[in-house]
């Protein structure tokens, strides 16, 4: 996206913004189709970067519609750095553009994401920084950074929305890229759902297509029969309280991975803990873990390195989707591991104001305005839960997802 007109923010040399996107299973998405009215993530892009001055490159992901390779390598941060990096050089390769002769790179480069976008941005950066590529700073958003607490919690009982696509494309992936995650599909899914697993994401089905169809659960990832005796105060966890409900929907006789594969998993844990989570010691991901799986994960955590670019973290507590544990783990490694000579900023848009001095109180009050909107308008619409379902349903995705954008935009004009 290249900013055209006559407002002096619109022509010459400009900023640009390198922009990771979320998760989908269209294999034909195409972020950069402002037409299509359903690509809301597209058209935030246009409003908050695009139309204020800011070159956005918002490249499609290996995997997808266009690409050579046969499988997405979904947050595998070295692969998908890769391919930001090789988009943002062919990007600055083809400035000016035809459309908007004037409109040149003006030096300045923003990384940012959101979701599977935030891990991957925060893997870009990282990858940008090593090759001695200067970042002025770097957004990511609610993104899955610390992988390997967040799988803990998710194995011990804690099943975020939307874990049956999440977890099948991420083993998948690991499977695909490694190839030691399993010996067969047979030892990890339950036998309705073997056929065509390796294959099924990204489809050119919907994901209620997907469903509909009986290729995957859309919430039971576990058996609500606990694997041994052992865990069954954890199938599924009630802690955080709020969370409870969601966690619930992770558990039914119709779930996706077998119950022997999920004891694998947790009796690893048990014997090779992480260092953050549930209980904070060195803040790493785990030293040695011996499940094919776990290793994969460590291999693309996050937690192995500090940054020297301004970099803002931006979430909200309560979400469902990608917990905010992976923000704070990520705060507390970088507490324990980095340097005072660059400053990270973490934004809690779902937080209180802290007063007269807060950067971001427009943000957190807008936030609080939406979300209040929201209830309001299901309740009217009948709701009998004061509008905590349509909360849960819009969290993630709808209601967090455009104050953290312009939280980023924010930020990247104070560097």
């Amino acid at each position: 996206m290249v900013p055209t007109g006559t407002d002096a923010k619109c022509k010459g040399a400009r900023p640009i913004v390198l922009y990771a996107h979320g998760t989908t299973t269209d294999i034909d998405y195409d972020l950069t189709n402002l037409e299509n009215e359903d690509n809301a993530e597209g058209l935030f892009l246009a409003a908050y970067f695009a139309a204020q001055g800011y070159i956005v490159v918002a490249p499609n992901y290996a995997g997808y519609t266009g690409s050579t390779l046969g499988y997405h390598p979904y947050l595998n941060g070295d692969q998908q750095s890769k391919d930001m990096i090789d988009a943002l050089k062919a990007a600055r390769s083809a400035l000016p553009s035809s459309a908007a002769q004037g409109t040149t790179d003006g030096g300045k480069l923003y990384v940012t994401g959101y979701s599977q976008g935030g891990y991957v941005a925060l893997a870009t950066e990282r990858a940008l920084e090593a090759a001695g590529t200067r970042v002025n700073a770097a957004a990511p958003m609610s993104g899955p950074y610390a992988l390997s607490a967040f799988a803990d919690a998710i194995f011990a009982g804690r099943v975020n929305g939307g874990a049956p696509i999440f977890t099948t494309m991420m083993l998948t992936a690991y499977q695909k890229s490694y190839g030691n995650v399993y010996g067969s599909v047979n030892d990890v899914y339950s036998p309705q759902y073997v056929d065509g697993i390796e294959s099924l994401l990204p489809s050119t089905r919907l994901r209620s297509e997907i469903y509909d169809a009986g290729d995957l659960p859309p919430n039971a990832l576990f058996n609500s029969v606990p694997p041994d005796p052992a865990y069954a105060n954890i199938t599924p966890a009630t802690k955080p309280e709020n969370l409870a409900p969601v966690f619930e929907r992770g558990f039914d006789e119709e779930h996706l991975l077998k119950n022997s594969f999920r004891l694998t998993y947790l009796q690893d844990r048990d014997a090779h803990p992480d260092g953050w989570w549930p209980d904070p010691t060195t803040n790493e991901p785990p030293a040695s873990p011996g499940m094919p799986f776990r290793q994969a994960i460590k291999r693309n955590d996050l937690r192995t390195w500090t940054p020297a670019t301004p970099t803002l973290l931006c979430g909200g507590h309560d979400d469902p989707v990608v917990f905010w544990m992976n923000t704070e783990a990520m705060q507390d490694y970088w507490k324990t591991h980095g340097s005072a000579t660059a400053p990270f900023t973490v934004l809690d848009v779902d937080a209180a104001t802290s007063g007269n001095d807060d950067p971001y109180e427009d943000v957190k009050r807008g936030f609080s305005i939406a979300k209040d909107v929201l209830r309001a308008t299901a309740v009217a619409q009948g709701a009998t839960d004061g509008g905590d379902e349509a909360v849960f349903e819009a969290y993630h995705a709808g209601l967090v997802a455009p104050f953290c954008i312009e939280a980023a935009r924010n930020f990247f004009e104070d560097h």
